[in-house]
């Protein structure tokens, strides 16, 4: 038994399925319905929309999101043998998979790009989010937490890795560039 699992998994291979922007989710359900009713879940294992929680604040409130990180694409693995291309391919939603020509053979992602993008999928689904700043140089923003709470700035530096900014404040009548989380601002 164990003999047979081994196998149909090697001939599995991780293919692009492009789809219509914003409705990756019900393309999933989709292609997953209709997989379980053919009877075809011995040749398509997993359905896959890497995604990433982002953390945005509005009006000073924390909301958390999922947001896919390959707008227009899901990941499909499959053994795509015999009718399954053609079946995935008249799926709602689906527009094809991704080849070498258009319309051509569906082309398997190489497995260090499958390992890059599942190991970047388990480090997100992990972590607690990322908070999307949105913020660009030269914006006004309003402190609305810390010790600086009620002062009115402007953006001088966005640093996406800190996940800080640095905005010129006015204090004393004297302009001083204080870092700041993106949680302690919101814009004017």
């Amino acid at each position: 038994m164990a003999d047979t699992v081994k196998t149909d998994t090697s001939t599995k291979k991780w293919y692009v399925v492009r789809a219509i922007s914003g409705q990756e989710k019900k393309i999933k359900q989709y292609i997953e319905v209709e997989i379980t009713r053919l009877k075809l879940n011995d040749f398509v294992s997993q359905v896959l929309i890497p995604t990433e929680k982002v953390i945005q604040i509005r009006n000073g409130k924390k909301t958390t999101k999922e947001r896919s990180f390959y707008p227009g694409y899901v990941l499909i693995e499959a053994n795509l043998s015999g009718e399954i291309p053609h079946i995935i391919k008249n799926i709602t939603g689906v527009i094809g998979f991704l080849g070498e020509t258009k319309g051509g053979d569906p082309v398997p992602m190489r497995i260090s790009e499958v390992n890059r993008i599942l190991g970047k999928v388990d480090e997100l689904t992990e972590s607690e989010g990322t908070v999307a700043s949105n913020y660009v140089v030269g914006e006004s923003v309003k402190v609305i937490n810390g010790p600086f709470n009620g002062f009115n700035g402007v953006i001088e530096e966005v640093m996406e890795d800190k996940k800080k900014i640095k905005v010129t404040v006015k204090i004393f009548g004297r302009k001083t560039p204080v870092e700041l989380n993106y949680g302690e601002v919101e814009r004017e």
